[in-house]
């Protein structure tokens, strides 16, 4: 491996970690520091935050993989997502910024929700805690397998010591640096990471399309759409051998922005009510430009790789063969730096809402109620590497699809806590056995949904995205159990 791609990567992991000891100077002292910055993101990075934490490392491995295997079909993921990434920055950020402080200045989803619904409190607060953790570790499985892919795909023979294959060198070193940053500076470290990636994330799927479709080998826009015609005319297709079915679960992607407790709690932490316009706006246009890139990528990937012959056996590590390929060592280690980005920026959220809910909602809940704020920072970093550890071990399958994890978590959250959000923010009526039917419903009807396979045949057609019947099951319990369990002391006026 060049000494070039060695340089880039250093410089990108020795970046993260002096960032994370500037943020812990700054915001570790208390529970709020740690886990929400102190309600005091700047709109840019905000923005960035969530946008990085969502993009994980499917938007550079996962999204063009699909792409590159079925053509402009699996495209309508990422629409569906934009329509529901806007529509969760205009419906649920304002509201859920003020009603969080309204509440109990709640830090957390769970305690948000207690504090909404007291009559349930202690209830929601574990339920919703389990969830998270049960998801998240799955989630973040999702990106170390990321890690790995890049490790075994672009290091291979390298980390071949004491019986560790590439692969599992991969889970570690991600994990090691993630955990590096996140234990020590806590969300400050984890939003400004977040930033820098978010940055790093979007010049790279700018560079790499426009080097493939225009660079050596490439032959243009022209060649590369001819290429794919006469290989099969429906890659550059939007609807051609789509099903009503499968176009319909590409797109309820974006009904999971409105339950993902990474996501969100970046609006809880946005500096005032008056930026999250501005952080949408520049929220938003970082994702456009982003699903573009990657769509690009995995599309006229798959053109380049037939006109210069190229076997591509996993087409997820699409983005790392052609980086390898195209482009300079030192230029190679920043695109590596750039999907190593996609995934810590992810994993590091998903890491430290786990421990939150850990030491929120059940360390400080039942096991040490007068824990003060120094070591509830301090549980809070252990949890981060516990549940960091739990991922790691469900990653170890290197067969594991990080598109398929990334779709399991996603509906799980989006059915589990998407309705409940939107309604618990939205409609009076809301109490709290209507909130805990949703949340329970929602997660059991994905559960199953999965565990059936309905999410990969369904009645003897193409499955359903297990996010649709979960959402639709959990939104329907929270209106039917609120309206025969009417708790008029928890009929609170919403302010819009």
């Amino acid at each position: 491996m060049a000494i070039g791609v060695w340089i880039s990567l250093f410089a990108y992991f020795a970046l993260m970690i002096a960032i994370g000891v500037y943020a812990m100077r700054r915001a570790t002292s208390s529970s709020e520091d740690y886990m929400l910055g102190g309600r005091a993101l700047s709109p840019k990075v905000a923005a960035l935050s969530a946008g990085a934490s969502d993009m994980s490392g499917w938007l550079l491995l996962g999204l063009p993989g699909a792409l590159f295997a079925s053509g402009l079909g699996s495209a309508w993921i990422g629409i569906g997502l934009l329509v529901g990434a806007f529509f969760n920055w205009t419906l649920v950020a304002p509201r859920l910024r003020e009603q969080t402080v309204h509440y109990g200045n709640a830090i957390t989803i769970p305690s948000f929700l207690a504090n909404r619904f007291p009559t349930q409190a202690l209830s929601l607060r574990t339920v919703s805690a389990i969830v998270i953790v049960i998801f998240f570790a799955v989630y973040t499985a999702s990106g170390l397998v990321a890690g790995g892919k890049l490790f075994e795909s672009a290091f291979a023979g390298i980390f071949n010591f004491g019986g560790m294959s590439d692969y599992a060198a991969g889970i570690v070193i991600t994990l090691g640096v993630v955990l590096a940053y996140t234990v020590v500076g806590g969300f400050l470290a984890v939003s400004m990471t977040d930033f820098v990636q978010g940055c790093i994330m979007m010049l790279a799927l700018v560079i790499m399309p426009a080097v493939v479709l225009f660079g050596e080998g490439g032959g243009g826009f022209a060649q590369a759409s001819q290429t794919l015609n006469e290989v099969d005319p429906t890659l550059l297709s939007w609807t051609e051998g789509l099903t009503f079915i499968g176009w319909l679960s590409a797109v309820t992607w974006g009904l999971g922005y409105f339950g993902q407790p990474h996501i969100i709690v970046r609006f809880m932490a946005i500096r005032t009510l008056k930026d999250v316009p501005i952080a949408r706006n520049i929220g938003m246009s970082w994702m456009l430009i982003s699903l573009i890139g990657a769509i690009s990528l995995g599309v006229f990937g798959r053109a380049y790789a037939i006109r210069n012959g190229m076997d591509v056996q996993d087409p997820e590590t699409i983005f790392i063969i052609l980086s390898d390929l195209l482009f300079h060592p030192l230029i190679t280690g920043f695109l590596y730096a750039a999907l190593l980005a996609a995934v810590m920026s992810t994993i590091s959220s998903q890491l430290l809402v786990s421990s939150s809910s850990l030491t929120e909602d059940f360390y400080r809940l039942f096991l040490r109620k007068e824990a003060s704020d120094k070591e509830c920072v301090n549980i809070g970093r252990v949890c981060v590497v516990l549940v960091g550890l739990v991922a790691a071990v469900i990653a170890s399958d290197p067969n594991s699809q990080v598109l398929a994890l990334v779709a399991n978590a996603w509906a799980g959250f989006g059915a589990a806590f998407g309705p409940l959000i939107i309604l618990s923010l939205m409609w009076s009526r809301t109490n709290g056995a209507g909130a805990i039917a949703g949340m329970v419903v929602g997660a059991a009807t994905v559960m199953i949904w999965i565990s059936l396979g309905w999410n990969g045949e369904f009645m003897g057609g193409p499955g359903v995205y297990e996010i649709i019947p979960g959402f639709i099951a959990s939104m329907i319990a929270i209106l039917v159990v609120s309206s025969v369990t009417a708790d008029a002391g928890e009929y609170q006026h919403i302010e819009r």
